[in-house]
């Protein structure tokens, strides 16, 4: 008897630290198989805005918590072009930017915006079929996922990684790599969905690996629980294509 989950319903859950490749794989994998894909970072860093935005102290727990059910944060699920928005507005591109990035580890810890959000990432995974990244997906948002990843990279390949994504050519890599373990240690320690491995998830050490390498694998790892072909043709050949994938040497970048 054949139980594996049938594509239209799996939950793909894609955890791991800053710079590990969980953004673009995760895309690639939901776009390749036809699923949805939610970037659940994307939704702390829009509260993160908002509060910053709003004036809110985001140092001052208890101010954080209170206004933590005031922004609409609304994200879309096409893999080919997410979106984030906040009441309405598209930040995309400003919860990227430094401020945010600084203080989005301290939002995070609150358990009232943990609480929210997670809420609101348990209704867009619905019924399933997508592929869901962040930092406590297989642990707390969907820990009845078919398949939970943990990817991981070693310290210097994500500090290489940030800086090749950044604008600035004069950024220092030795300060990407001393803001990346800041960011590990708060999101490890916190008392309130840690980052670490669901018991049950697959370690995936990304550190000598590109984005195709990456995919492959994990394309493998879906094709071993689910039923590939439940969903029209589009992923009738991952078991096949994942199992044959020669290594490359230049493939796209991880981020």
């Amino acid at each position: 008897m054949d139980t594996r989950t049938p594509l239209a319903t799996i939950v793909v859950a894609v955890d791991g630290p800053s710079g590990s490749g969980k953004s673009s794989v995760s895309r690639e994998v939901a776009r390749r198989l036809g699923l949805r894909y939610l970037d659940t970072g994307a939704m702390y860093r829009a509260m993160t805005w908002w509060m910053l935005h709003n004036g809110v102290e985001v140092g001052d727990a208890a101010a954080v918590a209170a206004a933590a059910d005031k922004p609409d944060v609304v994200s879309g699920t096409d893999p080919s072009g997410p979106t984030v928005t906040v009441d309405g507005v598209d930040v995309a591109v400003p919860i990227r930017g430094p401020e945010v990035t600084g203080s989005v580890s301290a939002v995070s810890a609150v358990p009232e915006v943990r609480a929210r959000l997670v809420a609101m990432q348990r209704a867009v995974i619905g019924s399933g079929g997508i592929v869901v990244e962040g930092r406590d997906i297989g642990t707390v948002v969907a820990p009845d996922a078919a398949l939970k990843v943990y990817l991981t990279a070693s310290e210097a390949a994500r500090a290489a990684r940030r800086n090749a994504e950044s604008d600035d050519p004069a950024t220092d890599v030795g300060a990407t790599q001393a803001d990346l373990a800041r960011r590990d240690a708060l999101d490890s320690g916190r008392a309130t969905a840690p980052l670490t491995m669901a018991a049950d998830g697959v370690l995936v050490d990304t550190t000598e690996m590109d984005r195709d390498e990456v995919v492959d694998h994990l394309l493998a790892l879906v094709a071993g629980v689910a039923e590939i072909g439940s969903v029209g043709g589009a992923a009738a050949s991952v078991a096949a294509r994942s199992e044959a994938a020669a290594p490359r040497t230049a493939g796209e970048a991880l981020r």
